[in-house]
């Protein structure tokens, strides 16, 4: 249930739930209005990585009354490069702070045709990244067993700003019965459909970030 110290997780996020107060609207009169369930709204009020479609932030904006521009921020006047700070390194508290505990990002792995990179929904346990697949997908089948990478990141273009976490890790496919029952009970739900009762767990080697702030 949402509450009235409820922030934003981003940008997007803070302007959508600015215009939302303003509208005068709960988040699931919003959701109604632009045809969308309520938890996705949540997602996009709340989530440090939103990745809303085109037509889903039309709508969004149109429930709202404003427009997409407003809510991504095109409307806003470019800053400036110049005195622009350079990027900043993030600790590794920080970086696990912005993977919070799940979100979408990329795993890079190698296929025979060589490196490739699959954008997938992750929860995290233990400091660990899970993420959720087919037995007989390529993903299964090229990155159990080896040494990966996983990113995410969220970047405003508007503001010129973000953030960025890498992660590199041994990954393994989840078998133990033990492990199986922790591991669902985060309820990771796939965007792709199809049969996804895998789950892959990247032990985490080393992470690194990079956060760019803006212009003060």
């Amino acid at each position: 249930m949402e509450t009235d110290t409820e922030h934003g997780g981003t940008d997007l996020g803070r302007r959508i739930l600015k215009h939302r107060h303003h509208a005068g609207l709960s988040r699931d009169e919003a959701a109604a209005r632009a045809g969308m369930a309520p938890g996705y709204l949540g997602y996009l009020e709340t989530s440090p990585s939103p990745n809303p479609s085109a037509s889903a932030l039309a709508r969004l904006a149109d429930a709202l009354g404003t427009d997409p521009a407003d809510l991504t921020g095109a409307t806003a006047r470019s800053p400036s490069l110049a005195g622009r700070p350079a990027p900043e390194t993030l600790s590794p508290a920080q970086c696990r702070g912005y993977l919070g505990s799940s979100g979408v990002g990329r795993l890079v792995f190698t296929e025979p045709r060589g490196p490739v990179a699959i954008p997938v929904n992750y929860a995290t346990l233990s400091g660990d990244i899970i993420i959720r697949t087919g037995e007989r997908t390529s993903l299964a089948a090229h990155s159990a067993g080896s040494h990966v990478s996983f990113e995410a990141d969220h970047v405003d273009e508007a503001q010129a700003r973000g953030w960025s976490v890498l992660v590199s890790g041994h990954a393994h496919l989840v078998t133990s019965p033990a492990e199986l029952q922790t591991v669902r009970a985060l309820g990771i739900r796939p965007w792709a459909g199809g049969e996804r009762d895998a789950y892959l767990r990247i032990v985490i080697t080393r992470m690194t970030g990079r956060r760019i702030r803006g212009s003060a």
